[in-house]
């Protein structure tokens, strides 16, 4: 893999109401990307983000067991509880402030429920959550798994390092991933702080919740994104309570060889 020597600087917004939408009985999934297709045809990634889907999972419901082959698995809840099990005998909770990466590799199969009372205590309410795939540097290695818990206050009035293979964070992730190009940042701001999107050939910002102003590029509300390409240290100013995920990218699918 190499990074791209001509990138076409700029900002692409993508309003809530337009993302590409799942609604099923248990499930309202909103997805910036449309998934399923070519990762290098029309509206598919950014940078080396191929998946970004907000769901919302009804109590007692969820994901029965499928594949995965091939791909870095970040997943954030926002709210409530999510029940992990896989076939490699990972199982456990996953709430809020708490980093999941599952490596696919050579193939996994797993659940992600919203059930088991016993051991989830959410489970009589939707759990609400952001699932992101990125693609890895090399395919076909051993599945794995991480988890881990993030202090609240690491989150608070800035960024923290929630996901990344990059080498400079090494001693600041919470979970690793194996994409040396990419990181995931998270921040929950109150009204008046701002955080800096880190300077990048390409980033992606989502507001999970709440309502910010993106610089030069005006109001972003909750359920937008924001597709920056070499559009350099823009600065996020939150106008009410917020969360928001940013993927810093030093480097896009395009240039994987």
């Amino acid at each position: 893999m190499r990074t791209s020597s001509v990138v076409r600087p700029g900002v692409s917004i993508r309003r809530g109401a337009d993302r590409h939408q799942t609604r099923i009985g248990w499930l309202h999934g909103r997805h910036s990307f449309d998934t399923g297709i070519d990762p290098l045809g029309t509206d598919t990634h950014h940078g080396m983000l191929v998946v970004s889907n907000h769901d919302t999972i009804a109590p007692r419901s969820g994901f029965e067991t499928h594949p995965h082959r091939n791909m870095e698995i970040v997943t954030w809840v926002l709210d409530g509880s999510l029940v992990h099990q896989d076939s490699a005998g990972h199982t456990g909770v996953i709430y809020p402030n708490l980093a999941q990466r599952m490596t696919a590799g050579t193939g996994i199969r797993h659940s992600e429920k919203n059930d088991r009372p016993a051991v989830n205590p959410d489970a009589e309410r939707p759990v609400d959550l952001v699932q992101m795939w990125v693609v890895p540097d090399e395919p076909e290695v051993q599945p794995g798994y991480e988890q881990l818990e993030l202090d609240p206050s690491d989150l608070q009035g800035r960024l923290a390092v929630v996901a990344s293979g990059m080498a400079r964070h090494r001693d600041q992730a919470a979970i690793r991933i194996r994409n040396r190009y990419a990181a995931l940042h998270v921040a929950r701001l109150a009204p008046g702080e701002s955080v800096t999107i880190p300077d990048a050939p390409f980033a992606h910002v989502y507001l999970a919740r709440g309502r910010m102003d993106l610089e030069a590029d005006g109001a972003l509300d909750a359920g937008d994104a924001a597709r920056l390409t070499a559009a350099g240290a823009r600065r996020l100013v939150a106008a009410e309570p917020s969360e928001v995920l940013i993927w810093e990218m030093q480097a896009g699918l395009e240039t994987m060889q």
